[in-house]
């Protein structure tokens, strides 16, 4: 019993801890903050989390944990590589828009460079797809792998930052998952209609006519 008590208080620590991270910051965020968040005692923080640096610690790691766990099964499932990816980032920011464990691991690692990325965590995985999609002819030949990694912390990235933005608005913001939908959609189709009068290094419209 006292174990299982334990571990109750624990996870109710992390939860606590996780939406004061993720709506102070680090700097911003105390242990008396979060033993009054939590409903426990200085000491019973302290007990489990001695200092603010180990709790941090401990909701990074939930964070990754929650999101390795998640994209594993998804990964699993008999569809194409890029079609993987693509889900594989939409789960990614539903992840960020429910859970601030794992917004929170997001904050934390921006904000204590010295530790693990949270994007560490998966984006290996995608890359990897993304390797595999190329090698199938997935993607175009000149769409390196590589490049539309990047495009992937980009779209991502920007999730995050709409999150961000628009939490705790009135009235309710669209969701976070449904416009990445949209946006990959002009990121597979393009949307340039003279897109092969488009010169490939610059990405640059070429220069008006003087005529």
């Amino acid at each position: 019993m006292k174990q299982e008590r334990a571990v109750r208080t624990r996870q109710a620590l992390l939860r606590a801890a996780a939406e004061e991270f993720d709506r102070c910051g680090y700097d911003g965020t105390s242990l008396s903050r979060i033993s009054t968040a939590a409903g426990l005692s200085i000491g019973a923080v302290t007990f489990h989390f001695p200092s603010k640096r180990q709790l941090a610690d401990a909701v990074q790691e939930a964070g990754r944990e929650l999101t390795v766990s998640a994209l594993e099964s998804l990964i699993e499932e008999p569809v194409p590589a890029l079609r993987l990816v693509i889900d594989l980032t939409l789960e990614v920011t539903r992840l960020m828009e429910q859970e601030p464990l794992v917004r929170s691991a997001i904050r934390l690692s921006r904000e204590r460079p010295d530790t693990d990325a949270w994007s560490d965590a998966w984006l290996p995985i995608v890359r990897k797809l993304l390797d595999r999609a190329y090698e199938s002819g997935q993607l175009r030949t000149d769409a390196l792998p590589a490049d539309v990694t990047t495009l992937v912390e980009h779209l991502t990235s920007g999730a995050e930052a709409y999150l961000r933005s628009r939490m705790g608005s009135d009235p309710v913001f669209e969701s976070a998952v449904a416009q990445l939908k949209r946006v990959w959609h002009l990121a597979l189709v393009g949307v340039s209609a003279e897109a092969a009068a488009l010169p490939r290094q610059t990405g640059c419209p070429p220069p008006a006519s003087t005529d």
